[in-house]
């Protein structure tokens, strides 16, 4: 037998695939620019400013029990959901964030050559997982102020056509989703995934429609609202038709031990998260209104934990880069849709007066 060249091993669609460039902790960030981590104002990842619960500290010390496998079922952890949820742990399935859930979606649904609706500029694992799997993107473009256009997206609907994702809110625009176009594409029969990543900010929610409706997915995650973006855990809403084909090919301990910890001491201390996210809405406000003072960003109005801004004078990559220096991390975007812009994550409000200094003197350069 002649031996096989990696190249001819290798999925042939895999070598076009483009990786996913996902950000970086701030101990990585300073090491590479030679700053120390605590003084990294770190804006580029949506990440809460505050933390988890103080209570999540103390469980994880106090465990014990780290020696074994976490619960494959996630009984504890979906159970302490319900009341969180408003609806029954048989509607629920944790994942390691809601990007393993976007992945197991399309693992169960999508084969070559399959469509899926993606609304750019949005999510970017949407299309990423997509073409990892075989299938084909069909992008239906928002509008000059990002929001989605109804009719195009049901225009783009055929019979090769198996979902849709729609962020609501979206990332990185931060544009709410009008959930009165909800029902028309559930109508067509086709998998409704919303990912409501951000829902804790926004306070717009479509979970309460999925007993009534069989292709309707509802997505969310602990990694904004709760502070835990580092230890990876979502959870989807869907029915059991849907459900019970990922628990089949989910990995069985996917959620760790110390991530069902960590959400049931979340979910016991949620007014303290809650009045946290009151704290990041106020900021956002105040430093989207400051943005736009500037004169060189123009701010979009946003239901989420970030601003999006349209660089006006100058270039963004350079002003990303002019912020780094600065030990100001935020982040850049640069295609078709979202030509020369910027989304940066609110922080606390000593880090907004930090970037809004720095910005002041980086915009005396520009041209």
């Amino acid at each position: 037998m002649t031996p096989k060249r990696i190249e001819d091993i290798i999925r042939p669609d895999i070598w076009d695939i483009k990786q996913y460039i996902p950000i970086e902790p701030p101990e990585v960030l300073g090491r590479t620019r030679g700053i120390s981590p605590e003084r990294i104002i770190k804006l580029d990842g949506n990440e809460n400013p505050y933390g988890c619960s103080p209570r999540v500290g103390e469980a994880l010390a106090r465990h014990r029990g780290y020696h074994f496998y976490p619960d494959p079922g996630q009984q504890e952890l979906r159970k302490a959901l319900e009341n969180y949820v408003g609806l029954d742990a048989s509607y629920i399935i944790a994942g390691s964030g809601s990007d393993e859930l976007i992945d197991l979606l399309l693992r169960a649904v999508i084969g070559p050559g399959d469509k899926v609706i993606d609304c750019p500029p949005t999510f970017g694992m949407y299309r990423f997982s997509t073409l990892v799997c075989g299938g084909r993107v069909v992008d239906v473009p928002r509008d000059d102020e990002y929001h989605i256009l109804p009719d195009r997206v049901l225009e783009a609907v055929d019979d090769g056509t198996k979902m849709i994702f729609l962020a609501s809110p979206n990332n990185p625009t931060g544009a709410p989703l009008p959930l009165e176009i909800v029902p028309q594409l559930l109508k067509t029969g086709i998998l409704v995934v919303l990912d409501e990543a951000y829902y804790e900010f926004s306070g717009k929610t479509m979970a309460h429609e999925v007993p009534r409706h069989e292709n309707l997915i509802v997505l969310r995650t602990f990694s904004k609202w709760a502070g835990l973006a580092g230890l990876r855990v979502g959870y989807g809403i869907m029915q059991e038709a849907i459900s019970r084909h990922l628990w089949k090919i989910k990995p069985p301990y996917n959620v760790n031990v110390s991530a069902q910890v960590a959400v049931q001491e979340t979910l016991a201390d949620v007014p303290y998260l809650m009045a946290n996210i009151e704290k990041v809405i106020a900021e956002r406000e105040r430093m989207s209104q400051a943005l736009g003072d500037l004169g060189f960003l123009k701010p979009y109005p946003s239901e989420a934990n970030f601003v999006f801004c349209q660089v006006l004078r100058g270039r963004g990559v350079e002003i990303r880069d002019a912020l780094r220096e600065r030990g100001i991390f935020v982040r850049y975007f640069d295609t078709p849709l979202t030509h020369d812009a910027l989304r940066i994550s609110v922080g606390r409000p000593e880090d907004t007066d930090v970037l809004l200094e720095a910005l002041r003197e980086i915009g005396k350069g520009l041209s």
